[in-house]
């Protein structure tokens, strides 16, 4: 389906502009040059891979591309201008970011989920429409045509980039993620902006040594002083049985690099364990030798002695994995990669950006921490089960009974010395607390700067608080008594489509890069996978297929007493570059998961097209 000729919705933003120096830009300021829009959320993983696709575009195209960040938020917390602008350093977000606050210009460009790309030509028209991951080669090839036609027209304007970095704060630590207590008693602290590992002293903080060249993004194995990372997560110990066979102490989810690290803590080498050090897409294979299969964004891992592996959180597929140090083998262990909260059996439930992850004392609970559904949940006896959190959707600050409490974002928790679970309550700043026995949320901490990971001091008696925002390591005492905070509460303020009940005609819009052909030498090259929230909204539609059009039906409210919900839409297209005289082809994948909110009214549309990828 081509994108209709249209003209290019102006940007606005209530919050103003970031990487600009202070300057506010306009359509009019950038004419003459190619302009691509990524629409994101600082939340979003899979938006974080498309910032990570987009380097080399920006590096190659300086002169004639710009890109611009427009920033739609989806958390309360990431609403706040400050609160994007350490997002956008913590990143290396190196072009202008719109602050849109109120989703203006979202709602201008049609958007229906993140991330989405929109290229705008030198004339100031729209070209093409991508969403999900991995278009880099169809951006490339689409930014070289705009590049020759204006070029020979007259139309294209070369000239600087209006990129103005934010400057970063100085100090020890650069948005760290995850801490660790290591048996010698140092903390071992993931300096994730400085792609490095910083040893602490837990008295004081001070930094007694580092691991990994800091400031220096990549994927080198060696010493503490030639080894690179790049934003490292979670990391956990070892047995000390486990350790002496494989002659490291430490897996650590190096999250970009797509891998896991083994770090001896005698001396500070790192090896790479499982990862080849490109990310995971459909059709990829997910278990087998470590080396040989790609990861997806590892944020934490956690040693789990009722399996005798440890556990991933792939955040970037929505997964539990599992490696075992022994073999060098990994696999799934749960989710299917759809975003989601389903709980039961491990192979069906759905899990949305697990981000932390914590092992009960007795070492038969796996408690895990869910940021896109500001979930706790647990994994025991073979069965997910969720204790806090309602959907992808709702969040909050409230304490109270479990089943009525709300999280927003979190990515940490730890076990506390009394059977209870501390959780890290990122975009809420605050520390919670959840009692298994009484089955009550309340709050432990309040008025911290993205508490991201918490560990409990050798002597039991306080948490030590990796403050991301703040570029430090707090210490916090565990009182005698917590606080209830009854909050508010919080839903996405994404607008809902208004659909027809009974038959819709849904079309996930995908066209092959120019020079490229669908690849289906080895079986069909599409593949779409759709569900609903609540079950009862979708009478017919659901489940896997190949085709990208189909034909769903949509419950009449007065029958199934449901009136809205949500959406589940997984798509992937594969395109091979179409020249018979090259003997191996390249071929790419373009994949995005969909939740579209939806409200089911007589006069809504019969029709949802969400575009995978178009060129006009």
């Amino acid at each position: 389906m081509s994108v209709p000729r249209v003209r290019a919705p102006e940007l606005a933003g209530a919050g103003g502009w970031l990487n600009t120096g202070g300057a506010a830009l306009s359509l009019a300021d950038l004419r003459g040059r190619i302009v691509l829009l990524d629409f994101w959320t600082f939340c979003c993983v899979n938006c974080l891979h498309v910032l990570d696709e987009l380097r080399e575009l920006e590096r190659e195209f300086a002169d004639v591309l710009v890109v611009v960040g427009v920033h739609s938020p989806k958390f309360v917390h990431e609403a706040d201008h400050d609160a994007l602008r350490a997002a956008v350093q913590r990143y290396d977000v190196a072009h202008p970011v719109l602050d849109d606050p109120d989703l203006v210009t979202w709602g201008r460009y049609a958007v229906r989920a993140w991330p989405t790309l929109v290229v705008v030509d030198p004339q100031g028209y729209v070209v093409g429409q991508f969403s999900g991951e991995g278009h880099e080669h169809a951006l490339r090839v689409l930014v070289e045509r705009l590049v020759a036609e204006h070029a020979a027209a007259g139309t294209l304007r070369r000239g600087d980039s209006p990129y103005r970095p934010e400057p970063v704060p100085p100090g020890d630590l650069t948005f760290p993620g995850k801490a660790l207590l290591l048996p010698d008693g140092r903390l071992l602290v993931s300096d994730t902006g400085a792609h490095a590992l910083a040893l602490l002293d837990p008295a004081d903080g001070s930094v007694l040594a580092r691991v990994g060249v800091p400031g220096q993004r990549g994927l080198v194995d060696g010493a503490p002083d030639a080894a690179r990372f790049a934003e490292p997560g979670g990391a956990c110990l070892l047995p000390p049985e486990v350790a002496e066979r494989v002659g490291y102490d430490v897996v650590v989810a190096d999250t970009v690099n797509h891998a896991l690290r083994g770090v001896s803590v005698a001396d500070g080498s790192v090896r790479t364990v499982a990862g080849t050090g490109r990310q995971w897409m459909r059709g990829d294979p997910d278990t087998g030798p470590g080396a040989d299969v790609p990861l997806s964004s590892p944020w934490d891992c956690a040693w789990w002695p009722a399996r005798g592996t440890v556990v991933v959180a792939m955040a970037g597929v929505h997964q539990l994995w599992a490696f075992d140090p022994l073999t060098g083998r990994v696999e799934v262990l749960a989710g299917t990669t759809q975003e989601g909260l389903v709980d039961g059996e491990p192979s069906r439930a759905w899990f949305a950006q697990p981000s932390g992850l914590a092992v009960s004392d007795d070492g038969e609970t796996l408690w895990l921490v869910d940021a896109e559904t500001s979930s706790l949940r647990r994994l025991r006896n073979g069965l997910v089960h969720t204790e806090v959190g309602s959907g992808l959707f709702d969040f909050g600050h409230v304490d109270g009974p479990a089943d009525e409490a709300l999280l927003q974002h979190p990515l940490g928790l730890v076990p506390l010395p009394d059977g209870s679970i501390a959780l890290c309550d990122t975009y809420n700043g605050a520390l919670r607390v959840f009692d298994p026995v009484t089955r009550t949320v309340a709050t432990l901490a309040a008025g911290l700067a993205e508490p991201s990971d918490a560990v409990v001091t050798a002597d039991g008696v306080a948490l030590l608080v990796v403050e991301s925002a703040a570029h430090r390591v707090t210490r916090v005492p565990l009182p005698d008594e917590v606080v209830r905070h009854r909050g508010d509460r919080h839903r996405s303020q994404r607008p809902a489509m208004d659909l027809a009940p009974g038959r819709v005609r849904l079309e996930v819009a995908f066209a092959p890069p120019a020079g490229q052909v669908l690849d289906d030498r080895y079986g069909p090259a599409s593949y779409l996978v759709v569900s609903s929230s609540p079950e009862s909204l979708l009478v017919r539609g659901a489940g896997a297929g190949t085709d990208l059009v189909r034909e769903l039906v949509l419950a009449a409210p007065e029958a199934a007493g449901v009136d809205s919900g949500v959406l589940h839409v997984s798509a992937r297209a594969a395109s091979c570059d179409h020249d018979p005289a090259v003997e191996f082809p390249a071929c790419h994948v373009h994949q995005q998961d969909w939740g579209v909110p939806v409200r089911l009214v007589a006069r809504g549309a019969s029709e949802l097209v969400l575009p995978l990828g178009s060129v006009g």
